[in-house]
């Protein structure tokens, strides 16, 4: 936490200078426009500070140094996309089809470290009361899946000033305790990570100075993906990731409705004012400020909830 957000203080006048202007897209809330210019790819300075005292605390772990590799590599993806919009002066990055390719192929790559390195029963998803569901073969596609779907999740979170890097150090705190007896190792990369979240939130908090961009929220999405796989925590993760996975479902399905019901013309209906899911609590009369403090509170429940069901296998 203090040297994420000691570091700050240097790395949001940087980013300014470099002229790293968030672009608002024009089809959201209107109150947003008033964010235009504000530094993005803030989650250059945070999420590094993350990785390396991490690295160094644990002795450079193999899994920790995998989930780190994970991780960097979705923060390039998030990197890329951030530079093109930057650079096009436009919110168009790179295109989805390219991102999604690149980010299956990050997956597909830990997916088969995973594969050389895992622990003898990792194919079995572990569930509250003894229960447990052996997947075999099919859970090496999950992997390849978890950290697509998770690092995308997270990105539709991070739309309004300080809401995913507050929901994320929850997460990753949910999951420090998760893995703290079988994973000490990872619960330190978590607690970690966890921190400098928090740091980071010192100047993504309303009114935000900077945000993180896709560096940052795909770059954390990989790391919560990355920690659970290994430690054989999933069912711990869906829980905590609760808002995380709203938030990606509100958009699906708010795409997946307005194809249904689109007439000749090309008009569609919508389930949601706006999505993601937050949107749609802003153009409803919520407070920027209600948005985000309702869904840290019913993160801190599901870590709970997560902690009570899966901390006795943990």
């Amino acid at each position: 936490f203090a040297i994420s957000a000691s570091l700050g203080r240097w790395a949001v006048p940087w980013l300014q200078d470099l002229k790293t202007g968030q672009i608002i897209r024009e089809e959201g809330p209107q109150a947003h426009q008033m964010k235009a210019g504000t530094p993005t790819m803030g989650g250059l300075f945070f999420i590094p500070v993350a990785l390396l005292v991490g690295a160094i605390a644990t002795n450079f772990s193999i899994s920790v140094l995998a989930a780190i590799g994970l991780t960097l590599l979705y923060g390039a993806i998030g990197w890329l996309d951030d530079w093109r919009v930057i650079q096009r002066k436009s919110n168009k990055g790179i295109s989805p089809r390219t991102k999604l390719i690149l980010q299956v192929g990050g997956a597909i790559v830990f997916a088969l470290w995973l594969f050389t390195h895992h622990a003898p029963d990792i194919t079995t998803i572990h569930f509250p009361f003894g229960l447990a569901l052996p997947l075999g073969v099919l859970f090496w596609l999950l992997a390849g899946f978890v950290p697509v779907a998770q690092s995308n999740a997270t990105n539709f979170t991070d739309g309004l000033d300080g809401l995913a890097a507050g929901t994320a150090a929850l997460t990753f705190l949910g999951l420090a305790i998760l893995t703290a007896a079988s994973s000490p190792d990872l619960m330190i990369l978590s607690a970690c990570l966890s921190g400098a979240c928090l740091g980071f939130l010192v100047y993504n908090r309303n009114p935000a100075r900077v945000f993180m961009g896709d560096t940052g929220s795909l770059a954390m999405g990989g790391a919560m993906a990355a920690i659970a796989l290994i430690s054989g925590q999933l069912f711990g993760l869906l829980i905590l990731s609760g808002i995380f996975f709203a938030e990606s479902l509100s958009v699906m399905l708010q795409v997946g409705y307005f194809k249904a019901t689109k007439d000749e013309n090309g008009t569609g209906k919508r389930l949601f004012k706006m999505a993601p899911l937050h949107h749609h609590f802003e153009l409803s009369g919520w407070s920027e400020l209600k948005v985000v403090g309702t869904f840290y509170g019913v993160t801190v429940v599901l870590m709970a909830i997560a902690i009570g069901l899966c901390g006795h296998y943990a």
